[in-house]
């Protein structure tokens, strides 16, 4: 085994900030020794200030494509239903390259954002007209192809959708390429797991994609298929993301609300994300906090699309476990995420600094470690912090940008994450290996470039 050594100018550890630390990473970019106090001349040292890299835990690659393009107002109110039309008409046009191409690209603004790993919850698995191709997982082995390309680690969570409402309602003509039966959506999951066992950068799970989309019986005999395969491997669903869909929901259960009923029909804990779990009532929120379910959060992407404001405070008072994610890709920004969730309880509860955590602490600090733990929970990756025995995922935040000039400690978090946002973002390590240097990814280039003609391709169809 080699050894290699990094010496940190200053970097957060599970104890708080310390200058001149040294760190020894094995082959596989895991840490196996760390000191600080004393730096190693022999070794240069990495100035700045190294954090760790947060996990982006929740995606749709393809909406990549489309950001921008659904900001026009329609005859009627908008809302996120009269938006997903248009998701549904631009997802049609999509084959494998494109997927490829826009992921790729993608997986790079996600390491330039801070983040080293992807959560890709990938529902577009079959041909346009819905005949799947003749490799069933083609397209999710599509996303672990952009993820290798660009160096990101990643846990690809292929979605189970196979019907259009509550209770088994028939899928409409715009879902025809998400669905599968249990069958063929196994096949897909035991492709996925042949090639990520043994990856150091990959991990599989399971994404139902909403309580809309599965049957209880369906959902029971996919986790027993995942089970088999990998009994800690995460499972991810949307829920209660609307209003809409806590009354469908009230009306078809006889009564239940989407969470309530997630979490009384199936045995919930640490494993489950609960992606946004946006319309809780108290008694929910609690319970979702008390079985340690992750709510997996898109704030930017919940603002976007006018979802609501998730409960953050009382979430995180009864000790719940917080991730974010970009969504839909109109920002992709862990920091910018996570001063949206701030924000948004500043302007529901017309306070500041809301989500500290108490007195003399640093909001950006709580909700940073807050995101990089729960992160590393939702992805079932060792990551989250800079300790021994996790992988080296580290982000390195510039102390020359003048977000960051003259700030220490905690300081730095907060104006990184209140005000510079990516430009504060240097360079990006994934197990040990640099993959963006001075804001540059490694493989910018002919990433972007494949990016521009796939983009142009689309606009001609």
């Amino acid at each position: 085994m080699t050894i290699r050594n990094i010496s940190l100018n200053s970097a957060l550890l599970p104890d708080g900030w310390h200058n001149d630390v040294s760190v020894e990473l094995d082959d596989g970019g895991n840490i196996v020794a760390l000191q600080h106090g004393s730096a190693d001349g022999s070794v240069p040292k990495v100035d700045g200030f190294a954090v760790p890299a947060v996990a982006n835990v929740h995606s749709h690659a393809h909406q990549r494509a489309m950001t921008g393009l659904a900001e026009v107002s329609g005859p009627g109110t908008d809302s996120f239903w009269t938006w997903r039309e248009v998701m549904y008409g631009f997802a049609g046009k999509m084959g494998p390259d494109e997927l490829e191409a826009i992921a790729a690209q993608l997986y790079v603004e996600t390491l330039k954002s801070g983040s080293s790993i992807i959560g890709e919850f990938q529902y577009l698995h079959h041909q346009p007209d819905g005949t799947p191709y003749d490799e069933t997982a083609e397209m999710s082995l599509r996303c672990l192809s952009a993820a290798e390309t660009a160096g990101i680690a990643i846990t690809i969570l292929p979605t189970l959708y196979n019907y259009g409402g509550f209770g088994g309602q028939p899928s409409t003509d715009g879902q025809r390429r998400f669905v599968n039966d249990a069958g063929r959506y196994l096949g897909i999951l035991e492709t996925l797991s042949k090639v990520s066992t043994g990856h150091p950068l990959r991990q599989i799970g399971i994404s139902p994609h909403s309580l809309r989309a599965v049957t209880k019986e369906l959902l029971e005999e996919v986790i027993t298929g995942l089970d088999d395969l990998d009994d800690a491997a995460p499972i991810h669903i949307h829920v209660a993301e609307q209003i809409k869909e806590v009354i469908d929901c009230i009306a078809w259960s006889g009564g239940a609300r989407p969470v309530e009923y997630l979490l009384s029909e199936f045995d919930v804990d640490a494993r489950w994300c609960a992606i946004h779990a946006t319309h809780m009532n108290d008694a929910e929120t609690n319970a979702m906090a008390r079985l340690e379910c992750t709510a997996g959060l898109c704030p930017t992407t919940e603002a976007n699309l006018g979802d609501g404001t998730f409960n953050a405070g009382r979430f995180l008072e009864a000790g719940g476990v917080i991730a974010i994610g970009s969504d839909s890709h109109i920002t992709v920004s862990p920091a910018e995420d996570l001063r949206q969730l701030e924000y948004s309880q500043r302007l529901k509860y017309q306070a500041r600094n809301v989500l500290a955590g108490g007195p003399e602490q640093s909001t950006g600090r709580t909700l940073f470690e807050a995101a990089a733990s729960g992160g590393a929970t939702a992805m079932a990756q060792n990551v989250g912090t800079i300790e021994v025995g996790k992988r080296f995922d580290v982000a390195i935040l510039d102390p020359d940008h003048p977000a960051l000039i003259g700030r220490t400690g905690d300081q730095v978090l907060d104006s990184w994450i209140f005000s510079g946002g990516n430009a504060c973002v240097r360079d990006v390590y994934v197990a040990g290996k640099k993959v963006v240097d001075e804001r540059r990814h490694i493989r910018e280039d002919e990433i972007l470039a494949n990016f521009r003609a796939t983009i142009a391709r689309l606009q001609k169809d």
